[in-house]
């Protein structure tokens, strides 16, 4: 009976698309166990707890080979989401009341509909600004001079960035290069062998290439981290930030849409043919191998797309030089104020909470109501806190067009 199970499992499995990895050694958990193997035994040979390994087991009992799927971790509702009946509400009131703000909308919201959960000031105007309903004062605030994104027609116009995908050295450790070509000339600025995707590795291979060949007008990414971060206001990282304050802009692909990056896509799979099979023992070893692969494909290798020219023949250096990031300030804001390392904005003995990715900049915050505040960052509106909810409510993401262009690659 245990052999005919276990070949109705070999049939079940052959019948699935193929997984993760992770998805395999649960499938090869599973089959040993069939095959009377021991739970102990097994756990320590995969080197899991007997508590994950009995999981495991029972979901296969429970739900056959769909229990050993990930299940979702996603949140059966967002605490913060405000309900849409709400949200309605609010808009009724507004339309009812048109000269009112957010404060006495909040009033009359709370004497109508005692047994709801209030909204915060800052939540309702949000909603109205959302909705267009707010009547904006005209900005005097500075605005520095940004660079439209668009297809790159001269060199250090755009440069891209990526981690070309880890692999195991010699020595057992995992490289993760980053490289940093300039996308017109297809000259290749840098190709690093790094121990992880740790925003401080990249930090320090970016300094020493904007030392090396100037600044930027902007840089094309993906939304891995260390250029995104997930759960950060606006997907912001702290090497994304860095970037801005530089004064080069952000460009990042759609998820999921490598093409976007084709040209960059192109040349990682060049390098990877020529520098990493067989990859070297270790990290030294390794970049020699990448500083080698760099000078012939800037100086000694032909590129069809550039006209059989050498991308050396056709980079030079930026006429921006790094100098570091220089003070920023806010002449047209009520006050300008640093973020605590804890991402907090402290005002009048409140903690607002912000972004850490924003942590020791400055941002300048301007009262636009009474209680209300809105908070900015170099030339962007990020967005609204009253001094009762403690937390920033986000307006659109003042990046995405920068972030998401059209323009083909």
């Amino acid at each position: 009976f245990r052999r005919h199970r276990l070949h109705f499992f070999h049939l079940e499995w052959e019948m699935m698309w193929k997984e993760s990895n992770t998805m395999d050694e649960r499938i090869k958990f599973v089959a040993r166990m069939l095959d009377g193997e021991k739970m102990a035994v097994l756990c320590r040979e995969f080197g899991i707890s007997r508590k994950t390994g009995y999981k495991i087991w029972d979901r296969y009992k429970e739900c056959g080979l769909e229990g050993l799927q990930d299940r979702s971790r996603r949140p059966y509702r967002h605490a913060n989401q405000l309900p849409f009946q709400v949200e309605r509400t609010i808009l009724q009131l507004k339309e009812e009341y048109p000269s009112w703000g957010a404060p006495k909308i909040r009033e009359k919201l709370f004497r109508r509909y005692p047994m709801i959960q209030l909204p915060a000031t800052s939540t309702i105007h949000a909603v109205l600004d959302r909705h267009g309903l707010v009547k904006k004062q005209k900005s005097r605030r500075y605005r520095a001079q940004g660079t439209e994104l668009h297809l790159a027609t001269r060199p250090n116009q755009l440069w891209c960035a990526d981690y070309k995908g880890e692999f195991m050295l010699g020595n057992k450790r995992y490289c993760y290069p980053l490289t940093i070509p300039d996308q017109s000339s297809r000259y290749l600025l840098a190709c690093e062998s790094l121990e992880s995707t740790k925003e401080c590795f990249a930090f320090t291979t970016f300094e020493r290439v904007f030392k090396e060949f100037g600044l930027p007008e902007a840089i094309r990414t993906d939304n891995d981290v260390p250029f995104s971060s997930p759960n950060a206001l606006f997907g912001l990282s702290k090497l994304s930030v860095w970037w801005l304050r530089l004064g080069i802009a952000i460009e990042r692909i759609k998820p999921g849409n490598p093409q976007q990056n084709g040209r960059h896509e192109r040349m990682d799979l060049t390098l990877k043919k020529e520098t990493t099979k067989p990859p070297a023992f270790n990290f030294l070893q390794q970049q020699e191998k990448f500083d080698d692969f760099i000078e012939i494909f800037n100086k000694e290798r032909p590129h069809q797309a550039i006209g059989m020219k050498y991308p050396g023949e056709l980079y030079t250096p930026s006429a921006r030089i790094y100098q570091g990031v220089q003070s920023i300030d806010y002449p047209f804001h009520d006050k300008t104020i640093t973020v605590t390392n804890c991402g907090r904005i402290c005002i009048k003995k409140k903690k607002i909470n912000l972004s850490t990715v924003f942590a020791g900049q400055k941002v300048g915050i301007t009262e636009i109501e009474e209680g209300i505040w809105l908070v900015s960052f170099m030339q962007f509106d990020l967005g609204y806190f009253d001094e009762d909810s403690c937390r920033v409510e986000p307006l659109d993401n003042p990046f995405k067009e920068k972030m998401l262009p059209m323009s083909s690659v």
